[in-house]
């Protein structure tokens, strides 16, 4: 077998064997950053930030299904079947393209509208609506307070209703009585939500680039691998030709 081919059939089987792998990986990324935009839905008003992760979603169904057509087409060094697998690549590599252009554009968009979305959210804190609560798990697994440091609280009404305290849930994990009285910035957790979330979003986002990045680079050395195949198969099926003096 020509090295060439028996290098490109290589490369292609491992492509395909990866498909359900690599589908498995994107479905954990595009899931896990809707989770994330879901965890804080009441602070990021753009829902088109979630553009990125669908695509994710979409690419990963569809790995599952392609992976067995790439492996079954080079096996059999089929030519419709390796130029269906190209198309595949190549579409996939488009979207996986979209989606890195897509998360770098959102990126920055996301520190526009969160200070003004978040502030706006804990104007409203008190009682029992999603806002409060949305503001207490906020503060509480960021272990943050208030949207740009503590004193942004005394710019709510609930601090000038409450005796001039903050939420519990700006609280440490201390095993002294905290009553979120700003006197004692020793139990309370002093930076701003915003700089903590903005940071979260950045590495979820940052993350799921890479994951992109990554196999996008595979697409392209397998498209190449199609090419390979597909030339050297028809160059060794039509023969030499014999000269004639």
């Amino acid at each position: 077998m020509d090295c060439g081919i028996a290098t490109s059939k290589t490369i292609l089987l491992f492509l395909s064997l990866v498909f359900w792998a690599a589908g498995a990986a994107l479905a954990y990324v595009g899931a896990y950053v809707i989770r994330s935009y879901d965890n804080f839905e009441s602070f990021i008003q753009d829902k088109q930030t979630l553009i990125p992760a669908a695509i994710i979603i979409c690419i990963s169904v569809t790995m599952f299904v392609f992976g067995l057509v790439g492996c079954c087409a080079t096996l059999r060094e089929s030519k419709f079947g390796l130029s269906f697998f190209f198309l595949i690549i190549m579409v996939i590599f488009a979207a996986e393209v979209a989606a890195l252009v897509f998360s770098f554009i959102y990126q920055n968009k996301i520190n526009e509208d969160l200070g003004r979305s978040m502030t706006d959210v804990f104007s409203k804190y008190g009682g029992q609506d999603a806002e409060t609560k949305s503001v207490d798990l906020l503060q509480t697994q960021l272990q943050c307070c208030g949207v740009f440091n503590l004193t942004s609280w005394t710019n709510t009404s609930w601090f000038s209703s409450n005796n001039n305290t903050v939420p519990l849930s700006c609280c440490k994990n201390t095993t002294l009585p905290c009553t979120g009285r700003m006197d004692q910035p020793n139990l309370l957790n002093v930076e701003g939500c915003k700089p903590k979330l903005e940071r979260l979003l950045q590495d979820v986002m940052t993350y799921a680039m890479l994951v992109i990045l990554g196999f996008a680079i595979i697409k392209f050395f397998g498209m190449l691998s199609v090419c390979v195949i597909t030339c050297r198969s028809g160059s060794r099926r039509s023969g030499y030709q014999p000269l004639y003096a």
